[in-house]
């Protein structure tokens, strides 16, 4: 086999996974597929065809019961005819196989590429709304009654400590270069903005028209893959589970639409996008209001980039800062304009 070195997937410990199932056959070739932060993966190809395995990392694993959650998610969702990525069963009907300590699910490889929201035609843009409403009302169907509430929203008092202590660590940077001069200057500018907003932020609990559901957690670029103009597979459901749904609807056409120089939106294809998720959801314009409000809100005290480079020494997501800082600004001086494209 070529291009892994990673254990355990030498050839006797890959071949025995999947002597687990069917048909999946013998193991020809196997290559690292990076995908995800809870997870490894592999495409993984056999006498029988291409598949992908995944390795979960998450401790969950332990007790797989959230990782079958997922599962009988997706494939309910594919029953419905909906692009999700399901796993196949074992031969004893289980989608997560444990082996030396790790639990492993194997999928179909499904061949597609991912389209930035600047890469989508308005038409396009109000399929990708259509499908994301389709994802929250079949996931009310094939999932239980949501039971999590809503979430407290951002304190201001906590972000104003966390921009304090960020400030020093960029500060104390040698050499100091340009990215820690960016990350300086949002952090001060966001502080400013913090103070003079305040009084927006959402109260709690928020009787503002949120409406709970399953949602997919995670929905942005690289976990759409497309065949063509269409959407192939939404993948990565690790994340799976409940929150106000009509927020992620927002938070995922911050991401696609996001310009990646200047952190404005695409409003006109967030107005196309925004009308097709609330047709296909039934989502109020009260509901996406609020969503609207509240997504802002968390952007204006999330940090999660800086986090990463100056107390995790990861540097993943230094190339998402730009324009996800610029886009805190952005969306806080065109505050009106971008809630009447999602909610007008």
């Amino acid at each position: 086999m070529t291009g892994t070195a990673t254990e355990p997937h030498e050839r006797a410990s890959l071949t025995a996974l999947l002597h687990r199932y069917e048909s999946a056959g013998e193991p020809l070739t196997c290559e690292a597929v990076p995908r995800g932060l809870l997870n490894r993966g592999w495409r993984v190809t056999t006498t029988r065809g291409r598949y992908f395995l995944k390795q979960y990392l998450s401790p969950d694993t332990a007790e797989p019961a959230l990782i079958v959650r997922q599962h009988r998610a997706t494939r309910g969702l594919a029953r419905l005819g909906l692009p999700a990525a399901a796993p196949l069963p074992d031969a004893d009907g289980r989608t997560v196989t444990l082996h030396r300590g790790y639990g492993y699910a194997l999928f179909p490889w499904i061949d597609g590429t991912h389209r930035e929201g600047t890469e989508l035609t308005a038409g396009q843009s109000r399929r990708l709304g259509t499908l994301l409403g389709r994802v929250h009302t079949g996931l009310a169907h094939v999932q239980p009654p949501p039971a999590a509430g809503p979430r407290p929203s951002a304190d201001p008092d906590r972000t104003h400590a966390d921009i304090a202590r960020l400030l020093a660590l960029v500060r104390a940077r040698h050499p100091y270069d340009d990215f820690d001069g960016l990350a300086e200057h949002r952090l001060v500018e966001r502080g400013d903005l913090l103070r003079r907003h305040a009084h927006r932020r959402p109260p709690d609990p928020a009787p503002d028209g949120r409406i709970q559901g399953w949602v997919h957690g995670d929905f942005h670029p690289l976990n759409l893959l497309y065949r063509g103009d269409e959407p192939a597979a939404i993948v990565d459901w690790d994340r799976l589970g409940v929150q106000p749904r009509a927020e992620e609807a927002v938070r995922a056409a911050a991401i696609f639409f996001v310009h990646p120089v200047d952190g404005r939106l695409d409003l006109r294809k967030v107005r196309a996008y925004a009308r097709a998720y609330r047709l296909a959801s039934g989502a109020g314009e009260a509901e996406v209001a609020a969503a609207v409000h509240r997504v802002w809100w968390e952007r204006l005290n999330d940090f999660w980039m800086l986090h990463w480079r100056y107390e995790r020494r990861d540097r993943r997501s230094d190339p998402l800062f730009p324009a996800a800082s610029a886009l805190a600004v952005w969306w806080t001086g065109e505050y009106e304009s971008v809630l009447d494209a999602f909610a007008g």
